[in-house]
């Protein structure tokens, strides 16, 4: 199975991106079709989101979640030049320069939105950063997904605690992290807090680092631009100040990523089951208990 997954990137990655991407789009449409309970969760969520039933918008998503996965090949398997050649224009790059200037190190807050991997790579640019990493579920991926993030001055912390005390570590050495708080954590990491009206459980970590001292708080996306041409790469301050008690820290940066995603929704990985509760973690207030 490692040797098929292998040789399958391979050969993708060799691939011009403009083929990627329609490959991605044909196999997106391919899943919604295929999987009654994907279709249904991103339907049910992006509706949520958004307070309607938008065919036009949810086909684009069908198809923009296929061309986020068939995407991965390149990124990860293509010279690390070549990858940040496809970025064609940065948007908010002084923020990382002025706060490095300033002494501070920077915690980036991204979305499985647009080309999420191409995040970390741009910002390894302006020197280490240190990204949380979760081993996917088909194990046959994981030396694919360690070697295409843990390169050129990123390095990869596991999402446990020697991973959390390399990222404060990173923090406190005026250094820069990055993650996605957009995911369901496990229980005893999470709170509940609104994500699009709705409850969801929220990683606390996110908030817990934000309160690490000098540290500022950078949100960031890649929008994936049509037939392959390429991607725009999106550096901006959070809205609203990420303060307050952890869970008024979580809810905030929900909404940070509310504002994220709403930039560009077709983009966003809606087929996730952002509303989970994962085993042990008791329902929401005003829920009853299962």
């Amino acid at each position: 199975m490692t040797f098929l997954v292998n040789l399958s990137f391979r050969i993708l990655a060799g691939l011009p991106l403009s083929w990627l991407h329609r490959l991605g789009g044909w196999a997106g449409w391919a899943i919604w079709r295929l999987s009654p309970s994907y279709r249904r969760r991103l339907e049910d969520n992006l509706a949520q989101a958004t307070g309607r039933r938008d065919a036009a918008l949810r086909d684009a998503a069908i198809a923009e979640a296929g061309r986020q996965a068939l995407e991965l090949p390149f990124v990860w398997l293509r010279p690390q030049d070549e990858v940040l050649s496809c970025i064609v224009r940065v948007e908010g790059q002084e923020l990382i320069a002025r706060a490095q200037a300033e002494g501070a190190s920077v915690l980036l807050l991204t979305a499985h939105l647009g080309c999420f991997e191409m995040c970390a790579q741009y910002c390894s640019t302006h020197g280490p950063i240190t990204v949380l990493f979760r081993p996917p579920r088909k194990a046959a991926l994981r030396p694919l997904m360690e070697a295409g993030r843990a390169r050129g001055a990123i390095r990869i912390a596991p999402a446990d605690v020697s991973g959390v005390r390399r990222l404060v570590k990173a923090l406190r050495s005026g250094e820069m992290v990055g993650m996605l708080p957009d995911q369901a954590p496990a229980e005893g990491e999470g709170v509940w807090a609104p994500f699009f009206g709705r409850p969801a459980w929220t990683m606390t970590l996110a908030a817990r680092l934000s309160e690490v001292k000098g540290v500022k708080v950078v949100m960031v996306w890649t929008e994936r631009l049509p037939q392959g041409a390429g991607y725009v790469l999106r550096l901006s301050e959070p809205v609203e100040p990420i303060a307050g008690s952890l869970e008024e820290r979580c809810a905030a940066i929900n909404r940070e990523i509310e504002r994220l995603v709403l930039a560009c929704p077709a983009q966003y990985l809606w087929g996730y089951n952002r509303y989970k509760r994962p085993s042990g973690v008791p329902p929401p207030p005003g829920e009853a208990r299962c």
